[in-house]
């Protein structure tokens, strides 16, 4: 499965998402994770093929995974682009943060 983001990179988007009140981006990077780990859960099952049957029932399970992982990777893209997160550093925008503390206030 190829990925674009690290574990760590998405962990720190969950973080900075959460830690700034914008909890879009940390869904969008939870769904990624979680992706992830139904696709090497799919594959340990394939490796221990008990019968044919759960071999293409665990294998179509990761097909789609991948296709699904494919996607939210790209909206990941898009939606980090979109607010003007640093593509490096995965921080946050400034104007945000800024968004955020005047919302706290009100």
């Amino acid at each position: 499965m190829k990925q674009v983001y690290s574990d760590g990179e998405l962990g720190t988007v969950v973080e900075q998402a959460t830690f700034y009140m914008c909890a879009c981006p940390a869904q969008v990077a939870d769904t990624v994770r979680k992706l992830r780990h139904l696709y090497a859960y799919q594959k340990n099952c394939m490796a221990r093929g008990s019968n044919e049957i759960n071999v293409e029932v665990h294998n179509r399970i990761a097909q789609a995974t991948v296709e699904a992982h494919d996607v939210m990777e790209s909206c990941m893209q898009d939606i980090l682009r979109i607010e003007g997160w640093n593509p490096v550093t995965l921080e946050m925008p400034e104007g945000l943060r800024a968004l955020r503390d005047r919302e706290a206030m009100e």
